[in-house]
C-alpha cells in the first residue's frame, strides 16, 4: 500500500507544498498533537517500538525507525558506499561531507519510494538514520573509533554538523532525518558497554565530549539524537535526566525525537542493575524523555501505566515527537522527493563523489621520494598482503552492498593494463597462523617472498577490517569485543612485513585500518608508508591513481598515531589527561593533522586583523636526521620554513576573526593541501596543554601557482572550559598559529616546515 493510500491524513500538507510553503516544526507539530489524539493509549505506546505498526483505520502506515548510513545507505542492498566515517574525517572537507550525505539522502528516498510503492516498509527501509557517529575517538583501542569522525571535538562537530545539514537538506521538507549518536561519553570498551559506568569529570564533559553533540542540536538542528549503552556519571545514557532533560531538552532546546540504543534500556535492570524490572526501566526511559525504543522494553510500557510508574500523557508527548517527525519528512504527504528515481542508485555522479572522498581521504604519513611511483620505469610491481584483494577492508562496518568492488589489487592491475607484470600473494591470512588449515606453518611467507625477489617495487597491503576492530559481537572477533588489545598489526603480518623487507626491494606500505595501528616498523624500513582506511567499495582504483601520480594524497590524519599503547591511559579511564593531540605530553610517531602530499606547498604569509605576517625564508634547506625520520614529499628536496617572528593584533574580546593564508606549489605535481589554524590560550591554567584546532580550509594549487584562502575562526575558539564545566574567556593573550598541520615539534620534523603565528591580545 503506498502513501496516497493514506490520503486523508495528507490533505493540508499537499495543499501547502502546492503553495510552496514549508513543513515548519510548529506545523508539524500541531498536525502531529491532532493525529495522536485520535489514537487510543494502546495505539499510542505501540509507535514507541522501533518497528511501529500501522493504524489503518487513522491511515497511518507501518514505520520502521532503524535504518543506517554512515557513510552510504546500510543493510538494504545496492547503494554508493564512501570511506569510512573515519576516512571522511580525514578529508578535513566540510563541502565533501556534506555532498556525501546528500547522496545518501537522495539514494534512501530513491529506496523508500521504491520499497514503499512494493509495500515494504521492513527495518533498513525507513528514512531516519542513525548516523552520523560524533562520538570522540579518545583511545585508538576503541574497535569502533572508525565510525567516528576522529578525536578533536571541534573537527567532529564541523564535519557532523556539514553531514546533518547535508542528509536533512533545506526543502519544503525534509529530505531525511540524522540523528546525533551515541549520546554522549561512549567510546569503549566495547565488552563492558552494557555495564560500564564513564565517569567524566565537567571540564571533560564541556570540553570534549559534549560540544559535537551541542553544535548538531543548536547549529544543524539535527532531528534525532540516540543514547548510548552505558552510564554516565552513574546514569543510565538513555534514562538519564541530566543528559536528557537537563541538558539536551532543557540547555539546547532540542525539539526532535530521542531513540535508545538497541536493547540499551534492558540493560538498566539486567546489567546496570538501577532498575529491577523491565516496567521500570521502560518508565525510567520515557520519564527522562526517550521516545522509541529500538528493543523490546517498551513493551511494557502499558504494564507500567498499569502500575502507575507512567502517564498517559508522558506515552502521548512521545507519540507526538515522532509524528511530528513523519510530518517534517512529509510521510503523509506528496512531496519534492516523491519523484527521486530507483536510477540515482549508483548513479555516475554519486559514484564520482565516492572516488573524491577517497581521494581525499587517504594520508600519506612516509615517502623517500618513491612515489608517485613511474609507470615507465617498472617492468614488475609486487602485490602483496592480506588486504590488497580483500573487499572486507574495503568497507568497514554499516555498509550497504556495492554493484562492483574493486580492490588495491585489481586497481593496481587496471592501472598498468598490459605494460607491468604485476605478481601477486596473499602473504598471510589476516590474523591467522596459516592460510590453509592442514599447512605446517606460514604457508604463504615463501610466496611473497617469491613475489618481492622478481619485483621491482612490492605494494604491501597489511591492516584489519570490521571482523577485527568493530562492534561488540561482530563476526570473525571474539563476541563481547570488537576492540584491540594493543595497537599491533596481527603477528602473521608482522611476520609477513620482515620478511618482505629483508628481499630488500623498496617497498610501499598500504595500512588499511580504521584506527591508529604502531607502524615503527615500517616508517623505519618501507620506503613510504599510505593510511587508506577503508576506502570504499572502489577504492582501489583511487588507491592505484594516487600510487601511479594521477593525483597526490591529501589527507591529514583525524587522530594521533601513537608509538604504542604503554604511552596510554588505562582504556577505562576517561580523563582526557595523556590523550589525543590536546593533552598528550610524549613524542607521537605521526601528529593529529599530519600528512604529507607529492607537491611542494610553501605557506608565503597569513593576514589576519588586517596584520600581515610574511615567511621571509622560503628556501628549502638540508635537513638534519635519517632519511626514514623526515618522510618528505617526492618533488621537494627538503627544507624548512622559518617562523616569523610574532605579530601582534588587538581585536576586541567576543570578536570572530578570519585568517587568510597565502600558499604556493613549488612542485611539479597539481595537490590539495589543508590550511590549519590551532589557538593556544597563553594566560589560561584551564587552556589545553597544546594549542586546539579552531579553524580548516582546503586549497587546490596547480604546479607553480599561487592562492589564498580564507579560514573563519569562530569567537568561541578564545574560550576554554573551567573545572566547573563553565565555558569563558580567560585571560586576554593568545596564540593563533597557521600552517598544515600542527606547531607542534614532531609535525616540523616530519614536514620540515613551521607554521607562522600571529599573538592576539583582546582589549
Amino acid at each position: 500500500m503506498n502513501k496516497k493510500a493514506y490520503s486523508t491524513i495528507g490533505l493540508e500538507a499537499r495543499r501547502n507544498a502546492q503553495m510552496g510553503t514549508d513543513m515548519d516544526r510548529k506545523t508539524a507539530r500541531d498536525r502531529a498533537k491532532e493525529l495522536v489524539g485520535k489514537m487510543t493509549l494502546e495505539e499510542k505506546a505501540e509507535q514507541l517500538k522501533y518497528g511501529a505498526p500501522a493504524i489503518e483505520r487513522l491511515g497511518v502506515p507501518a514505520y520502521n525507525w532503524w535504518n543506517e548510513g554512515l557513510h552510504g545507505v546500510a543493510r538494504a542492498g545496492v547503494a554508493t558506499m564512501f570511506p569510512q566515517a573515519i576516512g571522511m574525517g580525514a578529508a578535513f572537507d566540510t563541502e565533501l561531507i556534506e555532498k556525501a550525505a546528500d547522496v545518501i539522502a537522495t539514494e534512501g528516498r530513491a529506496k523508500y519510494n521504491a520499497y514503499s510503492e512494493e509495500g515494504d516498509r521492513d527495518i533498513y527501509k525507513g528514512l531516519t538514520f542513525w548516523s552520523p557517529n560524533v562520538n570522540i575517538f579518545r583511545d585508538p583501542r576503541w574497535g569502533r573509533g572508525h565510525e567516528t569522525y576522529g578525536e578533536d571535538p571541534y573537527l567532529t562537530g564541523e564535519l557532523g554538523r556539514a553531514f546533518v545539514e547535508g542528509l536533512q537538506g533545506d526543502g519544503e521538507y525534509m529530505k531525511a532525518a540524522a540523528c546525533a549518536k551515541h549520546y554522549a561519553v561512549h567510546s569503549g570498551p566495547e565488552a563492558l558497554r552494557h555495564q560500564f559506568n564513564a565517569t567524566a569529570t565537567k571540564k571533560d564533559m564541556w570540553e570534549t565530549y559534549l560540544p559535537a553533540f551541542e553544535k548538531l542540536v543548536k547549529e544543524a538542528k539535527v532531528e534525532s539524537v540516540m543514547g548510548a549503552y552505558n552510564r554516565t556519571n552513574g546514569e543510565p545514557c538513555c534514562g538519564s535526566t541530566t543528559l536528557i532533560k537537563d541538558i539536551l531538552r532543557g540547555q539546547w532546546e532540542f525539539e526532535g525525537h530521542f531513540v535508545s540504543d538497541c536493547w540499551a534500556i534492558r540493560d538498566f535492570h539486567t546489567k546496570h542493575m538501577v532498575t529491577d524490572t523491565a516496567e521500570e526501566s521502560a518508565a525510567m526511559a520515557l520519564k527522562a524523555g526517550c521516545d522509541v525504543n529500538c528493543g523490546n522494553t517498551y513493551l511494557h510500557l502499558l504494564k507500567a501505566y498499569e502500575q502507575g510508574l507512567i502517564t498517559e500523557e508522558d506515552i502521548t508527548q512521545a507519540a507526538e515527537r515522532l509524528f511530528t517527525t513523519r510530518f517534517l519528512l512529509g510521510l503523509f504527504d506528496d512531496t519534492e522527493y516523491d519523484k527521486i528515481g530507483y536510477e540515482k542508485i549508483e548513479c555516475k555522479e554519486h559514484l564520482q563523489l565516492a572516488d573524491r572522498a577517497t581521494a581525499e581521504s587517504v594520508v600519506l604519513l612516509k615517502n623517500t621520494g618513491i612515489l608517485p611511483l613511474d609507470k615507465s620505469g617498472l617492468k614488475t610491481i609486487g602485490v602483496v598482503g592480506p588486504n590488497a584483494d580483500s573487499r572486507a577492508a574495503l568497507i568497514g562496518n554499516y555498509h550497504g552492498t556495492s554493484s562492483r568492488y574493486i580492490t588495491v589489487l585489481e586497481g593496481i592491475q587496471d592501472a598498468v593494463g598490459e605494460d607491468v607484470r604485476v605478481y601477486y600473494s596473499e602473504g598471510c591470512h589476516l590474523f591467522k597462523e596459516k592460510v590453509e588449515n592442514l599447512s605446517a606453518g606460514p604457508d604463504r611467507i615463501s610466496e611473497a617472498v617469491a613475489v618481492a625477489k622478481h619485483s621491482d617495487v612490492v605494494v604491501l597491503c597489511v591492516g584489519l577490517d570490521e571482523g577485527l576492530e568493530g562492534e561488540e559481537g561482530d563476526s570473525g572477533n571474539s563476541y563481547a569485543s570488537g576492540d584491540k588489545a594493543d595497537l599491533l598489526l596481527p603477528e602473521s603480518q608482522r611476520r609477513l612485513l620482515e620478511a618482505v623487507v629483508k628481499v630488500g626491494k623498496p617497498v610501499v606500505l598500504i595500512n588499511m585500518t580504521g584506527s591508529a595501528m604502531d607502524l615503527k616498523y615500517a616508517h623505519e624500513h618501507c620506503a613510504a608508508v599510505l593510511q587508506a582506511w577503508y576506502p570504499g567499495a572502489r577504492g582501489g582504483r583511487v588507491i592505484a591513481d594516487i600510487l601511479f601520480g594521477g593525483i597526490s594524497p591529501s589527507g591529514k590524519l583525524p587522530v594521533t598515531f601513537y608509538r604504542d599503547t604503554e604511552e596510554l591511559p588505562d582504556f577505562e579511564d576517561y580523563s582526557m589527561k595523556g590523550r589525543t593531540y590536546r593533552y598528550f605530553t610524549g613524542t607521537p610517531l605521526y601528529p593529529f593533522g599530519y600528512g604529507l602530499t607529492y607537491g611542494d606547498v610553501v605557506l608565503e604569509g597569513v593576514e589576519c586583523c588586517g596584520k600581515n605576517v610574511k615567511n621571509q625564508n622560503p628556501g628549502n634547506q638540508d635537513m638534519s636526521g635519517s632519511q626514514n625520520d623526515m618522510a618528505q614529499p617526492a618533488g621537494a628536496a627538503g627544507g624548512s620554513q622559518t617562523v616569523m617572528e610574532d605579530a601582534v593584533v588587538e581585536i576586541p574580546s567576543g570578536t570572530a576573526l578570519s585568517v587568510n593564508a597565502t600558499a604556493v606549489n613549488r612542485g611539479t605535481n597539481a595537490v590539495d593541501e589543508v590550511v590549519q589554524v590551532y589557538i593556544k590560550a597563553e594566560d589560561s591554567v584551564h587552556a589545553t596543554p597544546a594549542p586546539k584546532l579552531c579553524g580548516f580550509a582546503r586549497i587546490s594549487l596547480k604546479p607553480g601557482e599561487t592562492k589564498t584562502v580564507r579560514v573563519p575562526i569562530d569567537k568561541d575558539a578564545f574560550t576554554v572550559v573551567n573545572d566547573e564545566g563553565q565555558r569563558l574567556v580567560d585571560g586576554a593573550h593568545f596564540t593563533v598559529s597557521t600552517g598544515f598541520g600542527q606547531p607542534d615539534a614532531r609535525t616540523k620534523e616530519l614536514t620540515g616546515k613551521e607554521s607562522i603565528s600571529v599573538k592576539i591580545v583582546l582589549v
